[in-house]
């Protein structure tokens, strides 16, 4: 059953949709200017910002953007701001593939069968959730495949390896999180409060998602430190 959303929460998912939309275009018209010494960031920046909006516009500004003044030595950063990046980094596959898989199960609903809607899940949702994982984890997978093989000067299978080893059960910690508040959002307020679980099509949803997507980040945080800490991950 649909939900009947309130007019006031249109209009709030709307607007954070709206912001975060143009803190990623803003990250790209930098990033045209101010390139990124590993081309993969180019790519992570905007898309975290779709889901971290002026947080992420913020972290990229001070943590991310220019490269040292020329002649200057480039500062080792933090710890924290080291495992940051490599969450945001993770969250990058993980935004796409959502993002992909979300929207090829609502034009084709028969994708979501294949994962076991009506076989395995009564509800589309899961079924759309295994989807997700599963294209995440590649495109995941891949986006730690382009830093640590170019980082490490690996053969392909050495850096397919080490992307696994690296990311593995970091992408897996995000899509836990991020399944969790998605779920507490639907079920646990839309449903109870508006009769209903948001579409898809709908902005409702996609604002559950950014926030869906920040409790990934969070569960994601402390695995990435981790990893980085006993090596098998580097540090950006």
């Amino acid at each position: 059953m649909s939900a009947n959303f309130p007019a006031w929460l249109d209009r709030l998912a709307a607007v954070s949709l709206a912001v975060a939309a143009l803190c990623a275009v803003a990250i790209v018209i930098d990033e045209v200017l101010h390139p990124q010494k590993m081309w993969v960031m180019n790519l992570v920046w905007p898309l975290t910002a779709l889901f971290g909006s002026f947080l992420w516009l913020a972290a990229y500004w001070v943590w991310g953007r220019a490269p040292p003044r020329r002649g200057a030595t480039a500062r080792r950063p933090t710890r924290a701001v080291a495992v940051f990046k490599a969450s945001s980094h993770c969250g990058a596959g993980c935004t796409v593939g959502d993002l992909a898989a979300e929207w090829l199960a609502f034009g084709v609903p028969g994708t979501a069968v294949l994962f076991g809607w009506h076989s395995l899940f009564i509800d589309k949702t899961f079924a759309v959730w295994v989807l997700d994982f599963l294209l995440a984890f590649i495109l995941g997978i891949g986006f730690q495949y382009f830093t640590i093989k170019p980082m490490r000067n690996l053969s392909v299978g050495e850096g397919l390896v080490a992307a696994l080893k690296a990311d593995a059960v970091s992408i897996t910690s995000w899509q836990v999180g991020m399944y969790g508040l998605m779920a507490m959002v639907q079920y646990g307020w839309y449903r109870r409060e508006f009769g209903g679980i948001a579409s898809v099509a709908s902005p409702e949803f996609w604002w559950a998602m950014q926030l869906a997507m920040l409790a990934g980040f969070a569960a994601s945080y402390p695995v990435n430190w981790l990893l980085i800490h006993h090596g098998w991950k580097e540090e950006m």
